[in-house]
């Protein structure tokens, strides 16, 4: 089992969690963010003065997927994220040891 991390621009975050519900994907951890990669954020001119935006705002979606089924994720949210842009996000996979549920198994 992988954790499939992605983060992407967040006007990408619908389309993206309709995708993923298209592939099968049955749950996912969405996390509203700021960063910045190559951009380095951006200025903006406002009337009077100029302001530099150093952390950009992102979405964080976290997903744990079967071994099998990580190819298509990836591809599913690369294709649905994707505007061509700098800044358009970043995948990560990383390797999940242990999975527990928290909630306690039903009584037979």
């Amino acid at each position: 089992m992988k954790l499939v991390v992605a983060v992407i621009r967040p006007f990408t975050l619908e389309a993206v969690k309709t995708a993923l519900d298209l592939a099968g994907v049955t749950g996912m951890t969405i996390t509203t963010t700021e960063g910045y990669g190559r951009q380095r954020g951006h200025t903006e001119v406002f009337p009077g003065a100029e302001y530099t935006i150093d952390m950009v705002p992102k979405v964080r979606i976290e997903i744990a997927v079967d071994d099998p089924d990580v190819e298509t994720i990836l591809n599913t949210v690369v294709d649905t994220a994707r505007t061509g842009r700098i800044g358009d996000g970043k995948i990560w996979v990383i390797p999940l040891q242990t999975v527990q549920r928290v909630r306690p198994v039903a009584d037979p």
